[in-house]
């Protein structure tokens, strides 16, 4: 047995999902990547809202979580490669973000390594730093392809309603919309306004009605839908939680998918200002039971990170 096979890696996991206080950090076996894949030392990683929902056991009682020992947490990441498999042409130090999908693991990024597909991951932009570069591939991703579902504005539709437009998937969309065409107006608390108003879009505090399409990234639900005009369009973010349609109004849901090319650009833009990215603040690994406790008590604006 080498030194490598023998070395070890904490990561962070819940085994009876109960909210912050039921997670715990492991060490596991540092495993070698296969053909295709990278294994990235983790530098930081985001605590996102999707996150909390794993902590909390919310996934487990949709059905979607199966591991018989425990489920690892975490989606966004940022670090630099640490040994690659065959045909990924990523070389051993270079700066990558990415993220990973799917409920039912038993890894995740809040971790001190981590395996992935070197095709979903990207390179991080020289003099970006891996601090801010973690807060952006879950949140960026799924803005972009919302605003795909979205597409250019369709004839005289033009009026697109963003809420929860201070958050972190609202202001990528708030935007990545204005490329397509729309008209935004982002929704948010009243202290948000200047942080709003800084994406090149307009005001307001409440859903209102009348609009030709709304991009519920605050997850509203059923009080955004109602916002929509009749035959208007509604895009959502919860994808276990679909709304029905209803008075001819077109419902979606995004999906986020890791897409590495549009990472790529993604963080480009953010590297130029152009995509806003906000660290709230930094906390240890082996600190993320706190870190979650600060997420779900709500109110900040950013996310947390925490390193290794």
């Amino acid at each position: 047995m080498n030194e490598m096979q023998q070395m070890t890696s904490r990561r962070a996991v819940v085994r009876v999902p109960s909210g912050p206080r039921s997670i715990e950090t492991v060490d596991v076996p540092v495993a070698e990547p296969g053909p295709g894949q990278i294994r990235v030392k983790i530098a930081a990683a985001a605590i996102n809202p999707v996150d909390l929902g794993v902590a909390g056991g919310v996934f487990h009682g949709l059905g979607l979580v199966h591991q018989p020992d425990y489920t690892g947490l975490g989606w966004d990441f940022a670090g630099t490669v640490d040994a690659a498999g065959p045909g990924t042409g990523l070389r051993a130090g270079t700066r990558v973000a990415g993220f990973i999908d799917g409920f039912d693991r038993d890894h995740g990024s809040h971790a001190e390594h981590l395996l992935v597909p070197a095709a979903d991951v990207a390179v991080v932009p020289d003099g970006m730093d891996l601090l801010e570069a973690a807060t952006v591939p879950l949140n960026a991703t799924a803005a972009a392809q919302l605003v795909d579902l979205l597409g250019d504005v369709p004839g005289h539709a033009r009026r697109l309603l963003v809420t929860g437009a201070a958050g972190a998937v609202g202001a990528h969309v708030a935007v990545l919309a204005q490329d397509r065409g729309w008209q935004v107006t982002g929704m948010a608390r009243a202290d948000d306004e200047p942080f709003v108003r800084s994406l090149g879009v307009d005001f307001t505090t409440g859903p209102g009605q009348g609009w030709d399409a709304v991009a519920d990234a605050g997850a509203l639900q059923q009080n955004a839908l109602q916002a929509v005009h009749d035959g208007g369009r509604f895009i959502g973010v919860q994808p276990a939680s679909r709304l029905p349609e209803e008075r001819g109004i077109s419902v979606e849901v995004v999906v986020a998918q890791p897409d590495g090319p549009l990472l790529a650009r993604l963080l480009a833009r953010v590297a130029t200002g152009e995509l806003p990215a906000r660290v709230h603040t930094v906390a240890p690994l082996d600190k993320a039971a706190d870190a979650y406790q600060t997420m779900a008590n709500g109110g900040i604006r950013g996310r947390i990170v925490l390193v290794p």
